[in-house]
């Protein structure tokens, strides 16, 4: 008996290993067809990845940082989500990269009330001042480092007029989190504030669930939202989209 136990103990690991050695090392996007992509419930991520690679097999998991986990455990071959958000994970932890290829190119932008052109004028001018003075890059190595965790959010000092209401979603890191001393900062907070500074208005900031920006913006209830936001042609029939402040797109994360 104790010889058959050990027997099948020594097949489990047998194909545990079997399964891990399977997982063989990816470099480009082309090599994922095939393979095993954990992706996001409740996000466009699985139907982007299958129109870019129609072979691949979806594995899903209730958040990114879930889906990537699973690429660090082996469990899948690969995790797609927001190449910033994955640029953002890869950087805190070693042995992970993002493939330089994307499997979609899009651009991000923030949102205004259908015909409010003042407000998306000044969005579009804070954006262009910080790409021509050099700010922009700073603020890409701030919150998209090479290693380790983004920056602390600079002092930006605001105006005292009516508040400039910004809603965003507080769960995409870099764009728009609570950092740890429980305040939401992020790229795209920092340049809302910018905003704000331009026209002397002050900042309230509503942090909220992705999906009820767009209402909540129709609704009157916010001046501006962003948080990692995809400009498409059906959000831009509800919405006036700023000029793009930063183009990325679906990419996939992989062990290094």
């Amino acid at each position: 008996m104790i010889g058959h136990r050990v027997g099948w103990a020594s097949l489990v690991c047998l194909l545990v290993l079997s399964a891990c050695s399977q997982r063989q090392p990816v470099h480009s996007v082309a090599e994922l067809a095939g393979k095993e992509i954990a992706v996001p419930t409740g996000t466009v991520a699985d139907r982007l990845v299958q129109e870019k690679l129609p072979t691949a097999k979806l594995v899903y998991f209730n958040s990114a940082l879930d889906a990537v986990q699973a690429v660090k455990s082996r469990k899948a071959d690969a995790a797609a989500y927001d190449e910033p958000i994955l640029r953002n994970i890869a950087a805190k932890n070693p042995g992970l990269k993002v493939l330089p290829e994307p499997i979609t190119i899009d651009d991000y932008g923030f949102a205004v009330r259908l015909g409010d052109t003042e407000l998306k004028a000044a969005i579009d001018a804070v954006v262009a001042e910080l790409r021509a003075n050099g700010g922009y890059d700073d603020m890409t190595a701030r919150w998209l480092p090479k290693s380790g965790d983004p920056a602390p959010m600079p002092d930006i000092p605001v105006g005292e007029g009516p508040p400039l209401r910004f809603g965003t979603s507080a769960v995409t890191e870099p764009f728009s989190f609570v950092d740890g001393s429980q305040k939401i900062v992020g790229f795209d907070i920092e340049i809302a504030r910018r905003v704000a500074q331009r026209l002397g208005r002050k900042i309230e900031v509503v942090n909220m669930e992705f999906g009820s920006m767009i209402p909540a913006l129709q609704a009157n209830k916010v001046d501006m939202i962003g948080a990692c936001m995809t400009i498409t042609a059906e959000r831009a029939t509800r919405v006036l989209f700023s000029e793009p402040y930063y183009r990325g797109g679906m990419s996939a994360i992989v062990a290094e």
